[in-house]
């Protein structure tokens, strides 16, 4: 076969994955590789920085699974700090900036492998020029962290603006940091995209229970700045200080190069592509990770989960079939888990909410139990919140809140959604028992067989 050209264009999770898939099955002679990385790092783990922040991760080499000298090792050229700006589809190019050496790259490709990932959300009043105000995106956004934490004079006033999974993650870790740290959250309590309300209410309690700030409601008029550098966030109670503000409102596909490239983007914002991550309608164009959308496995409507799980499975899929091979990605069912100090946080499948606007009648069951037997040293207790469909019992969803080996419970779960069980089926589970490691009763078999008790008196 003649040789063929693959250019990638972001060296994280997604990108080098399938770079890594691809040279796995074609060597250098039959295929080159050429991957456009605008940062200093390639496949990192983005979801490690609050732990690097927080010093449970000593130092950021940790976090980089693979530098750009073992993929060079491995014959993929990667051109780090090289911005891409162009694509033309139709001439097979793509023109990058130098943001190092300065000038242009122009590269050919018969497959390009769009790999973007995801963009900030940044208000327009947070457009202020001043240091000390940083998103969490990158691992350049966490040295940038690093620095300002180091630098004199000290900040000793965090605010964290959004409450969703990065938001608690940096709220936590500033506060081992000896901050004094606010978390200000839109909805009336943090996580309110991840969990139900009453979850959120105990997320809540968690947090201020260790001595951060947390302020529901919240709306931001303007960050106050001084000298050059963050001072206060400004709200419609009055000003809370500030000498570090994190963002943490969320973030959108980043496909601002694939629009104008003119491929297709869905309802969620994300570039459209098949069970293969081809991009839709193109013929060697792939895309994976948090610029696509995805297909939900429950509800089947498109969906967009920026998660390192999926990158990383997207990214080996496409991998995959450009050098030949096959394999599909069929879709998510939303599973997340979370630590907000001692708490443990899980989902997977639907929220109540998302349930009836996916237009399902359904039924609820919550329960406290133990993480093992209650008589045995250690144990802590944890709460488990299943939503089944009202007239089948399904499993649609589920949630976890407790503190040590509560979250990982929701693995179980998760394969139960993704195999359509029953709560009923689900009361007879195999799973494991020991005192040291459970209940006799684990805490997800209770749970099912209240919510196989909620299914019949529904009927």
């Amino acid at each position: 076969m003649d040789r063929v050209k693959l250019v990638v264009i972001g060296g994280d999770a997604a990108g080098m994955s399938a770079a890594s898939q691809a040279r796995k099955r074609l060597g250098p002679d039959q295929l080159e590789i050429v991957a456009f990385e605008r940062g200093h790092f390639t496949s990192y783990s983005a979801c490690g920085i609050p732990y690097w922040i927080g010093g449970a991760v000593t130092e950021r080499a940790k976090l980089i699974a693979r530098t750009p000298e073992v993929h060079r090792e491995a014959g993929i050229d990667v051109r780090l700090r090289h911005e891409v700006v162009t694509i033309d589809p139709d001439r097979r190019l793509v023109i990058a900036r130098d943001l190092a050496g300065g000038g242009e790259v122009r590269e050919n490709f018969d497959h390009l492998m769009y790999a973007t990932g995801a963009t900030p959300v940044i208000p327009e009043w947070a457009g202020v020029t001043a240091s000390g105000v940083f998103g969490v995106q990158t691992l350049d956004d966490g040295a940038a962290i690093q620095e300002w934490l180091a630098s004199d004079p000290a900040p000793r006033t965090a605010v964290v603006i959004g409450g969703g999974y990065i938001g608690v993650e940096m709220a936590e870790a500033l506060l081992k940091r000896g901050l004094d740290v606010t978390l200000l959250e839109k909805s009336a309590q943090p996580m309110g995209k991840t969990v139900d309300p009453d979850v959120g209410e105990l997320v809540a309690e968690a947090i201020r229970g260790q001595g951060i700030k947390v302020v529901t409601e919240a709306h931001v008029d303007s960050l106050e700045t001084e000298g050059g550098r963050v001072r206060a966030v400004v709200t419609p109670g009055g000003s809370l200080p500030a000498d570090i503000v994190v963002m943490g409102l969320g973030v959108r596909p980043n496909t601002a190069l694939a629009t104008a490239a003119g491929l297709p983007v869905g309802p969620t914002g994300g570039l459209r592509t098949d069970r293969r991550m081809r991009v839709e309608g193109t013929d060697g164009i792939w895309a994976a990770g948090d610029c696509v959308e995805s297909r939900h496995l429950i509800t089947g409507e498109p969906v967009h989960v920026p998660l390192g799980t999926h990158a990383n499975k997207q990214g080996r899929v496409a991998g995959i079939n450009l050098a030949g091979g096959y394999a599909t990605f069929p879709g998510v069912i939303g599973t997340a888990v979370t630590k907000v100090c001692e708490l443990e946080v899980a989902r997977t499948g639907l929220t109540e909410k998302e349930a009836a606007r996916a237009g399902f009648a359904y039924v609820t069951a919550r329960v406290e139990s133990t993480s093992r037997a209650g008589y045995y040293p250690g144990a802590s207790k944890m709460m488990i919140k299943l939503i089944a469909e009202r007239r089948t019992g399904t499993l649609l969803g589920a949630q976890i809140v407790g503190k040590a080996e509560a979250a990982k419970r929701i693995d179980a779960l998760a394969v139960a959604v993704w195999n359509r069980m029953t709560v009923e089926e689900m009361t007879a589970l195999d799973l494991s028992y020991a005192p040291p490691f459970a209940p006799v009763w684990d805490p997800v078999l209770i749970a099912a067989r209240k919510a196989t008790d909620a299914v019949h008196k529904a009927m």
